[in-house]
Order: structure tokens, then sequence, then C-alpha cells
């Protein structure tokens, strides 16, 4: 039971005794007690002032008293105006050490304990250039986001929806069909990933020199954009793969299987696993019967140029195309395909689509397309909609070469911790093979530490260096105090000290054991609302906070070298459940800690 949970239902008791009144729930607000006032928690006195009829003061006055005598946990209490402050005993932190200690994933919730089933989808990149920085964002985000889940009681399923055909495809196709000399990943010596993308910035200069040439004599934009040859063949080449040319589409194999070559070993670099991945080109007929269903349901409409939309002005929103004037689909189309084949093969109970906060609008028309089709469960569909990823010098453009590649940025971090690591000293007396798996533990973790920390909501500016800083709120820093904990079990072990799951209230000798026993005992909450606001940021800055209560305890005290055994079997006990909160909070972020450092 929670601290907070346990206050709740004393303070319940306090009312009905005091009062004669059940107060309600939400009547019942405690919090944590802030660091200038005296006390563990605080209970906000004002949503009780229509139950005991008097002024906060005397209301905080009469349920203090109450509670400490008739409940031996709680045992002092101040007043500050509206709010009671509360102490909680030193047997009762005991025991909640005690019990933290014995519980198995205390503050895990056992996989499938919720009987809901959730679908994370995310990743879904485009089969026509490698993954950048945003996609790293998009990987971490939604990797972490499937595993707070997991730990919240779900059942959860990881997919990943690869866009592999499309307009955007088509360009590195015909780029490399003009200009690439039969280059292969292999003669090349490219990832396959790197080489398509190569042809789709390719592409795109062709295309502008193009445009330039036909504005030159006297089209405006619009029309050269429209008119330029390049995009006029990209066009025919869709149309040609929609209707399974044979030579378009080995071409689309031969390049697709290159890229998924890449994808799947940037994958493994950053530790990123999928149960199920679907394709574009293999859901977006489904979706072009629905919309065809909905056509003659007259959910949609068909204009003179042969193309299907639906009107959604009267929602609020606009027109939307569903399919082109000739035939060919467009995102939205297989997307309405993809979720209905999902709901019918796994009967979920939530979808969660993880897409950067420019598909918002996308989202929106989804899901009440799907609602106007009579597919109740369309309100299950959610969108985790999380802001743009850039570094210090500005944003990035793919289709101009200009992105962070995913792959150059993880090797980047790697060397970059090595780098850092060694000059402080980090891997003096390590082997090569444990220098190695450091630098990649320590540069794979400032990575993704750095990101994660971020509210999903928010854009931000990634920094690699300063993501790699041994000393504040950083992966490195909460890595290495892991570190530090697994050598002083060692060195306990190594002296035959025991960690106790039984420890003695006459072992707390300062506040710092007390705050630290309230952090930890605070886990299954950060857990919960992680999970409920789909933000990793509550479980990273969670974490941080009790990595720096204890490396400032560890500092101040001594463990091992304590002569008073009651103290020193507590400072064990709060060592060793430090580091398994760590290691677990780390996990739910996708991040391994190291034993050694």
């Amino acid at each position: 039971m929670s601290t907070e949970l346990f206050l709740q239902i004393e303070t319940k008791k306090a009312v009905e005794r005091l009062y004669g009144v059940t107060p309600e729930e939400s009547q019942i607000q405690i919090q944590k007690t802030r660091k200038e006032f005296d006390g563990d928690y605080t209970l906000v006195a004002f949503p009780l002032l229509k139950v005991s009829k008097k002024n906060p003061e005397a209301t905080s006055h009469e349920i203090g008293q109450y509670l400490i005598d008739n409940n031996k946990q709680i045992t002092k209490f101040n007043v500050v105006k509206g709010f009671l402050n509360l102490s909680l005993s030193n047997d009762y932190w005991a025991e909640m050490l005690n019990s933290i200690s014995t519980t198995k994933d205390f503050g895990f919730r056992l996989t499938g304990s919720s009987n809901r089933t959730v679908m994370v989808e995310f990743s879904s990149p485009n089969t026509n250039k490698p993954l950048h920085l945003g996609h790293i964002r998009n990987n971490l985000l939604g990797f972490s986001i499937s595993r707070i889940l997991e730990k919240n009681g779900n059942k959860v399923i990881r997919v990943n929806l690869v866009n592999d055909r499309g307009i955007h495809i088509c360009k590195s196709m015909l780029a490399w069909q003009r200009f690439g000399n039969g280059e292969t990943p292999e003669s090349s010596g490219k990832k396959g990933d790197h080489l398509v993308g190569d042809y789709y910035v390719r592409f795109d200069k062709e295309y502008k020199v193009q445009i330039e040439e036909l504005k030159s004599k006297g089209l405006n934009e619009d029309e050269a954009k429209a008119k330029a040859p390049l995009m006029l063949e990209t066009q025919e080449m869709l149309r040609k793969w929609e209707a399974k040319d044979p030579e378009v589409y080995a071409l689309w194999e031969k390049m697709n299987g290159w890229v998924y070559d890449g994808f799947e070993k940037t994958y493994n670099a950053l530790g990123i696993s999928f149960d199920k991945t679907y394709y574009e080109s293999q859901t977006y007929l489904l979706g072009k019967a629905i919309v065809a269903e909905g056509l003659e349901k007259g959910v949609f409409i068909r204009r003179d140029d042969g193309s299907i939309w639906v009107d959604l002005i009267a929602d609020g929103l606009d027109e939307k195309l569903l399919m082109r004037a000739d035939g060919t689909s467009v995102y939205i189309t297989q997307d309405i395909g993809t979720a209905t084949q999902r709901f019918d093969e796994h009967h979920l109970d939530e979808h969660i689509y993880v897409v950067g906060n420019e598909q918002e609008y996308h989202f929106q028309v989804l899901k009440l397309v799907l609602k106007k089709l009579g597919y109740t469960w369309s309100d299950s569909l959610f969108h985790l909609s999380y802001g743009m990823v850039q570094l210090p010098e500005g944003k990035m453009k793919s289709r101009e070469g200009t992105v962070v590649d995913a792959d150059e940025l993880v090797e980047e971090m790697v060397s970059t911790a090595q780098e850092i690591s060694s000059e402080l000293g980090k891997l003096d007396g390590l082997s090569e093979s444990e220098v190695a798996s450091i630098c990649n533990m320590v540069g794979l973790g400032a990575l993704k530490y750095f990101i994660l920390k971020v509210d999903p909501k928010k854009n931000m500016t990634f920094n690699p260096r300063e993501s790699i800083d041994f000393n504040g709120n950083t992966g490195p820093f909460i890595q290495y105090t892991h570190a530090r904990i697994c050598s002083v079990l060692r060195k306990a072990d190594d002296l035959g000290l025991q960690v106790s799951n039984s420890i003695s209230s006459q072992g707390f000798s300062t506040l710092k054991e007390v705050e630290l026993v309230k952090l930890i005992s605070e886990f299954p909450v950060i857990v919960e609302q992680a999970g409920k606001d789909f933000s990793p940021s509550f479980i990273a800055n969670y974490i941080y906070e009790l990595t720096k209560e204890y490396n400032q305890f560890y500092h101040d005290h001594t463990i091992i070298k304590e002569e008073n055994k009651d103290i020193q079997a507590l400072r064990l006990s709060l060592t060793k459940i430090v580091g398994d909160t760590i290691r677990k909070s780390m996990w739910l972020l996708g991040i391994d800690v190291p034993e050694k450092m």
C-alpha cells in the first residue's frame, strides 16, 4: 500500500469520527510535504471545510490530533494555514523498506493482469531513406512506452508499419534507374538504406534543376513542379507499380530489400524490436476496398475527375482526399485498411500511434472517417503526438540530405563515450571487451536518456556532447551510480555482509535515509503515471531525483565501515533497493546499466 493511500484511509476514518460524515475521495488530497516545511506528507484541508464547518486551521488541528492519538505510525503534525503536515514514524518507514525488499518486481504489475490488449505502433519508416534523428526519438518513445504499458499490467503488441510504397519510394527508384549505373550495397560498400537514400537526394537535386528550367520558360512554381519530366515519370512509375508491372515491381523488391537489411542493423544497434511488422504494400488494397464500400454507402463522394473524398466540414475539419483520380491510394487509405485489419486480428482495447505532431490533422481525420464507416472501436485510437527534435545548428531536411543519420549518430555517441570516459578514468583496469561493452552502453544510454527525459509533447534540441556528462541529469550519471552501487555490494559480499530483508527502525540515523525510502516507495505511482500520460519523462526525472539523493547520501555517510550493525544493515538494504530501482527504471527507458565502470 502506498503512503498516500494509507493516509487517505486514516484521514477518512478521522473525518467520519470527528464530523459524522463520510468524505468523498476527491475531498482527501494528500501530497508530499514541500522541502521548506517539516513533515513527510501534507493533507490539504480546504476541500474538507464543508464537512467540518470550521476554518482551515481548526479543521487541520482536529484531524491532526485525531491521527496521532489513534495511529502510532503518525508521530507528529504541524499546521500551516490550511495545510496539515504529517510526520510518520521510523517503524512505518522500516516496514515500508522491508515490504519493498520482499516484493518481487516492486512497482511492476504482472503483464496481462489488467485484461487489456494495447497495440503500440512506432517507427513507421519510409523505404526511400535511412533512419535519422527524428526516427530515433520516435523509436525510443514507442519502445519505452510499450515497456511502461506492459509493466502497468497490459498485454502489449509492438508493431512497425513500413511505408514501402508511394510516390516518394518511386522517386528513389527512378533516380537509381536513371543515374545508378547498377550500383549496389555490395559494390558501393554502403548500407542499403543509405544507398537508396542517396538516390532520393539525387532525385530532388535533378528535380529542382528541371523546375528552374521550366520556370525560365514562363511557367509558375506550381506548374513547373507538376510538369517536370521527372515528376511525370515518377507518377507513371507508381501507376505501373500498382498495376504490378513486372519490371517496376522487380526493381521495387530489390531496392526495398536493401533498405530492410539496413533498417534491421539500425534497430539492432538501438536495441529496438517489434512483435510484428506490417507493410503498406500489403494493406493499401484493403483500404481501397473499404473506401469503395464507403462510397457505395454514401459516406464518401466521387468528384467529376474520379477522385474519392470525404466531407468533414460539418465536423469542423475539411474535405479529405481518400483516392486519387488515377485510382492510386494515399496515406490515409492504407491507414484505414491497417486499422481494421489489426482490430480484427487482435481485438484491441487501445491502439496507440507514435507519430510526430505534424500529423495531428491526419489522425483526427482517420478517427472520424472510421467512425463514419461504423467502426465502434474508432474511439480506441490514440495519436501520441510528439514534438520535433533537432540539433543545435537547426532543423533537418531529408530530401536535401541534411538529416542527422541514425547510424552515424550512434557511432558518434559510442566514440564520444569512450573519449570522455577515458579522460575521467572511468575505464581504468577494465579489459578490452569490458571497455567496448561499457562504451556502447554509456553512449546509447546518453542518447536515449537525453531524449526520453523531455516531455514527448515538447520540441527539443539534442546536444550529443552535453548528453554524455557524468554529472547532472544525464544517462551516464545514473549509469555510473549503478556501477558504484554494484561495487559497494560486491565489497559487502566479499566481507560476508548479507543484505537483510528485516530492517529495524533502530537503523534510521538521518533524515536522508527516510527521504530515500520515501522516494523508493513512490516508484509504483510514477510507473502508473508514466503509463497514463504515455510519457517516459516521468520515469527519467524520477530516477534522476533518486540517484541524486543517493549520491548525496553516499558522499555524506559510511556504509560498509559503519560500526552500528542496525545502521549498517539499513544502509546496505537501501543501497541494494536503490540499485534495483535504477535498473528497473532504466529498463523501462530501454537503457542498460553497467555493473562496473
